[in-house]
């Protein structure tokens, strides 16, 4: 990741750590703010003075208050605190998306780099990690071929992800309430809320939220193999299973419903509510995914 979106991220995450606090209260040691929010004590720094130039902190040092209530809106967008490689895979999955990608479809890696503003080493990063899975295989002259999946290849993903995701709810259970993935819950909460008032013309936008809506919380329990596999996992539960357009805008609806249920579970703290929500979810969306599946592809 980029220093300048760890430096991002860090600054939205600390202000849910202030709008928690309140205006008058004080604020955590730079030590403390370095383990809560992930991030040296250098960042820590560069985000405290950043917030006092914005006039939502006053003072120095341990003398820190938080001045006034902060703004909804006060952070950096999401586009911009993510690392370079995770904007590649962003826009990769709204390309297929949007462009109705097909198995047997051609991938041109100096096309994707020009279309997506970033050099082609990022694009044949990111598509090399998907051919080892054999979803998409190396042509020659820069050339790829998207071939597809099974029932077979989702039915063995469904389980794996069933394992990460159940494991990592807990582990955002067992986390202190003053944890910054609280703040961020939150927030996505207010994001699914806003959709689902506008879900006649913006339903095509559920595929982004359902995206960062499950990887925050496969956050609570950071694992590098965990992380690398949830790319492949994006691309067939979040972006796959849409190419079947059929009542598209109503399954994104019983979906965001479902995340709803998903979140108040997570903020009733009860584990079994939890359990409950995450299983009926993932199930609704096997059933999804294997219902868009053409015979040819089973």
């Amino acid at each position: 990741m980029k220093s300048d979106a760890v430096f991002k991220a860090a600054f939205n995450d600390a202000l849910g750590i202030v709008a928690a606090a309140g205006a008058g209260a004080s604020v955590p040691a730079e030590t403390e703010l370095s383990q809560r929010l992930g991030v040296s004590r250098t960042t820590v720094r560069k985000v405290l003075v950043t917030m006092t130039e914005r006039g939502y902190l006053v003072g120095e040092g341990r003398n820190r208050v938080v001045a006034r209530d902060v703004q909804i809106d006060a952070g950096f967008p999401v586009e911009e605190t993510m690392a370079a490689s995770t904007q590649v895979e962003r826009q990769f999955m709204e390309w297929m998306l949007r462009g109705d990608t097909k198995p047997g479809t051609l991938i041109n890696e100096l096309e994707l780099a020009r279309v997506f503003g970033v050099g082609t080493t990022g694009i044949r990063e990111f598509l090399n990690r998907f051919s080892r899975f054999g979803l998409i295989e190396k042509r020659p002259n820069s050339g790829w071929l998207f071939k597809g999946f099974t029932t077979a290849f989702a039915s063995e993903l469904f389980e794996i992800r069933e394992m990460f995701e159940q494991r990592s709810a807990m582990a955002l259970l067992s986390l202190p309430p003053t944890a910054p993935i609280w703040t961020r819950l939150r927030a996505m909460e207010r994001e699914h809320l806003d959709l689902l008032r506008d879900i006649d013309e913006r339903f095509h936008d559920f595929s982004d939220l359902d995206n960062r809506f499950h990887r925050l919380i496969n956050s609570a329990a950071p694992n590098r193999f965990i992380d690398d596999f949830y790319d492949i996992i994006t691309l067939i539960f979040h972006y796959h299973y849409q190419w079947n357009k059929r009542d598209e805008r109503h399954r994104n609806e019983i979906a965001i419903g479902e995340h709803l249920d998903y979140i108040t579970a997570f903020f009733t703290r009860d584990p079994g509510a939890i359990r409950r929500a995450c299983a009926r979810h993932l199930a609704s969306a096997q059933r999804t995914m294997m219902g868009s599946l053409t015979p040819s592809d089973q």
